[in-house]
């Protein structure tokens, strides 16, 4: 009867600790894409190194930002590999949930009066200890979805901000290589007018470095452009005949307004992945302690069911074969250790954990409100050398040329004036670039995972000589 009960909890018990793990891989990816609200793998297959279809399908035509996205969520293997893992805290949790298996004892000749002992033993304090292990592990899981989460929208962003660097030194390379032409015309005229007297060597041999000082620089803008194309190609982990994608489109114009931030702290804590990741940690620690606890004044209770069989001096053919069955229960009494030093320890980690957790949101608060000033600032900034500087610029290379067709003015100082035109416009490129830059952080922030300020520069620079001549 003993027995039969044993099996019986045994049974219902495990029902309840370990049912749904059969789903639990696919389950987690569907909470960490609805977390990141981006679409993600619902299932991973074996590791290979070969492309996903979906991938391939997208690289069918040329990428902008969103595209390049979505390649990097499919197809960055660091984000994988963080997916993968969180099989980990899966089987962790399998583990915590499972319940002890009993124990098996078989005995010949146990004692004088018997020939035969089956025993059974089953540690009772064990299953009464897997339900507050599994929720500590449960709470492990949550910590890694929310991180995972967190993962998928920091490389998001990190699409998008290389996205827009690409962008910016694509169109920074062709406005310099348009200086560049129009140096060389300015060197050529130079080279015509030392021919016939008109300047003297000085003047020619002043245009002829500035030109050669402006390869330079396009030089330079072509390794910017290669390498800001390697950095955007490692985030979407293409490489070979798959490394051969164009851009499809150049940089947005500026909005009118920056978005709005009041609110932005409480918007920034309500949504934070990583303290929603802290808090499951927290709650882990918590029931840890708890756990800790238990297991300091809960006894190690163990029952045993066993059975006696035969008479060992008995003749061969007796009918006398007797069975007996009996039960038992062993106990160790936490006299001397109750476990007090890992509930410390636990009690610990938890007020270290909530320490940081703390700190994590001041922290969060500060960078929203500096990441809003931020955009605030570029915003204000490229939109000043767009409607203000480049046609203000604009309108002097027009008085350069009206004077340099009365013959006010000479070769050299149109030529001068139409390169500080271009300085403006390269200006103007710069800070646009920095603002969507700073956007894209802005979209990482609101969607939980704010990037580090480091990697962000903040409002561009007007740094050009608008009054600068070649003679």
């Amino acid at each position: 009867m003993v027995t039969e009960r044993l099996r019986w909890l045994a049974l219902v018990v495990g029902l309840g600790l370990t049912g749904g793990c059969a789903s639990g891989a696919s389950t987690d990816l569907a909470r960490v894409q609805a977390l990141a609200q981006m679409p993600l793998p619902i299932t991973l297959g074996p590791v290979d190194a070969e492309l996903e279809p979906e991938v391939a399908k997208l690289l069918g035509a040329p990428l902008d930002s969103e595209t390049a996205v979505q390649i990097a969520v499919l197809n960055n293997r660091a984000l994988r590999a963080s997916l993968r893992e969180l099989g980990i805290e899966r089987g962790m949790l399998i583990d915590a949930r499972s319940i002890p298996n009993p124990d098996f004892e078989v005995e010949l000749l146990p004692e004088r009066d018997s020939s035969l002992e089956l025993r059974v033993e089953y540690a009772i304090s064990e299953l009464i200890l897997a339900p507050l292990r599994a929720k500590v592990a449960r709470y492990q899981l949550d910590a890694a979805r929310y991180r995972a989460a967190a993962d998928v929208v920091r490389l998001g962003y990190q699409v998008r901000a290389a996205f827009v660097r690409m962008q910016s030194a694509h169109q920074r390379l062709m406005q310099a290589q348009r200086r560049l032409d129009a140096l060389a015309a300015a060197r050529d005229a130079a080279l015509a007018l030392e021919q016939a007297g008109s300047i003297n060597e000085l003047d020619a041999a002043t245009q002829i470095v500035s030109y050669e000082r402006a390869r330079v620089g396009v030089a330079a803008l072509e390794l910017e452009l290669a390498s800001r194309r390697e950095q955007l190609q490692r985030l979407l982990g293409l490489h070979g005949e798959h490394a051969g994608w164009q851009l499809a489109t150049e940089l947005p114009a500026l909005p009118e307004q920056a978005p709005e931030h009041a609110g932005i702290e409480s918007n920034a804590i309500d949504v934070s992945l990583e303290l929603a990741a802290s808090r499951s940690e927290l709650e882990s620690l918590a029931h840890k302690t708890g756990l800790e606890r238990t297991e300091g004044w809960l006894p190690s209770i163990a029952v045993d069911v066993h059975a006696l069989v035969g008479n060992p001096e008995a003749a061969p053919n007796d009918p006398d074969v007797r069975l007996r069955t009996g039960a038992g229960l062993s106990l160790s009494v936490p006299l001397f250790n109750q476990n007090r030093g890992a509930t410390r320890a636990a009690e610990a980690a938890f007020d270290g954990a909530l320490e940081r957790y703390i700190g994590a949101s001041i922290d969060l608060r500060s960078s929203a409100r500096e990441l809003g000033n931020r955009l605030r600032s570029a915003h204000a900034s490229a939109r000043h050398i767009a409607t203000v500087v480049v046609p203000a610029q604009r309108r002097v290379l027009d008085e350069t040329l009206l004077q340099y067709n009365a013959m006010q003015v000479g070769v050299f100082d149109l030529l001068a004036a139409e390169q500080a035109l271009l300085d403006v416009e390269l200006a103007e490129l710069d800070a646009r670039a920095e603002y969507w830059t700073t956007h894209a952080g802005w979209q990482a922030l609101l969607a939980g995972a704010p990037p580090e300020l480091d990697g962000i520069r903040g409002s561009a620079s007007l740094d050009v000589d608008t009054n600068s001549k070649g003679h």
